[in-house]
């Protein structure tokens, strides 16, 4: 193991070649070469942090980007995720990698419903590298835990974590409860929005693109705390109409009605198998919670991109893209009473017509 004093920082093409011989071993399902990767970094004294974000973390957004463009199985996808996982615990366990905390406890975790428990991960790990006293809760973690949770460890603050924006609902109440006890939250992941408009619409003390930003935010100045008598979720007031509430409970019956009468309105499927139904049924579904999504928000950008980025991944596929515009056509007959929804499944319609990469997927 290296004697330096103080760990070196990989240059950009010294990061590119670590994260291509990593990213070859978790393709490859070889967790020891993964391992041995990162480990061998750290033994040569590069930055545990450095090792993490630019080379792990790099490589983790590349296998959601070779899934998406259908050149990995979802089995390999989640291997490689696995390995991914692994490799951190393989940096957190490294003697260059163990810091005594001298700042004070933060509590990171995943909000109710969100799987993709890594970026958590990474950031937990990231503020342990930075001193901070760190309780990681995980994957999946309903609001009353993670509220009795913080009556016990006096956190500082919650770093919340979502990458799915279905997920939005839940977050929005995991904050408000957060700061009922007046605990502030710093929120980040896909979820809230490239530039985090939703992390302010629902009320999160701060927001942050990636980990390094997310520790960088911390360390600044203390997150201001949150005024306990303050009720959050009275603060979007389009929700008074009740559209997201009833749309939200009245999934399966949409998606049972839509299915059924999908054939008619796009012959095609007439020739589909049950597993293809059955893929169907879920893209459907899909469609339904983001939705759903962007009633509670009351933004339609966010089921445009979804539905546009959904064309794309049925393309890469070679499942046809020309069935969307049916399915929200009589996803909007059967909401047509819904104002908001009915303007959002329009809006869907218009961008998968204009959108250019879909407009000509072949049937």
């Amino acid at each position: 193991m290296s004697t330096s004093t103080s760990p070196r920082f990989p240059t950009a093409t010294h990061s590119r070649e670590l994260a291509d011989r990593l990213w070859n071993a978790a393709a490859a399902g070889d967790e020891h070469t993964a391992t041995d990767v990162v480990l061998r970094a750290l033994d040569e004294g590069l930055d545990p942090e450095s090792v993490l974000l630019d080379v792990i973390a790099k490589v983790q957004v590349r296998v959601g980007e070779e899934w998406a463009a259908n050149r990995i199985s979802v089995a390999q996808e989640h291997a490689a995720t696995a390995i991914n996982e692994r490799a951190v615990t393989a940096l957190s366990l490294h003697p260059t990698a163990r810091r005594a905390p001298c700042r004070g406890p933060i509590t990171v975790a995943c909000v109710d419903g969100e799987w993709h428990a890594l970026p958590a991960r990474m950031l937990a790990e990231v503020l342990r590298l930075r001193g901070w006293q760190v309780d990681y809760l995980g994957a999946q973690v309903p609001a009353p835990h993670l509220i009795s949770h913080l009556h016990t460890t006096k956190a500082d603050a919650v770093a919340l974590s979502a990458s799915i924006p279905t997920r939005l609902p839940t977050a929005h109440a995991a904050i408000t409860a957060c700061q009922a006890i007046g605990v502030p939250v710093l929120v980040g992941g896909a979820a809230f929005g490239p530039d985090g408009r939703y992390a302010q619409l629902l009320g999160a003390q701060a927001w942050a693109p990636d980990a390094r930003a997310a520790a960088d935010r911390l360390a600044e100045a203390p997150l201001p705390r949150p005024r306990t008598d303050h009720q959050q979720l009275d603060d979007l007031p389009h929700l008074a109409d009740q559209e997201y509430t009833l749309v939200a409970r009245s999934s399966a019956s949409l998606v049972r009605t839509v299915l059924l009468a999908l054939p008619d309105a796009f012959p095609a499927m007439h020739g589909y198998d049950d597993v293809a139904r059955e893929r169907t049924a879920q893209d459907l579904a899909h469609i339904v919670e983001f939705l759903a999504a962007a009633l509670y928000l009351d933004d339609e950008d966010l089921f445009t991109r979804f539905i546009t980025w959904t064309a794309r991944i049925l393309q890469a596929r070679n499942v046809a893209a020309q069935s969307l515009p049916p399915a929200l056509n009589l996803f909007a007959h059967e909401l047509k009473d819904f104002p908001r929804a009915s303007r959002i499944l329009r809006r869907g319609i218009e961008a998968l017509t204009t959108d250019h990469t879909t407009a000509g997927t072949p049937v």
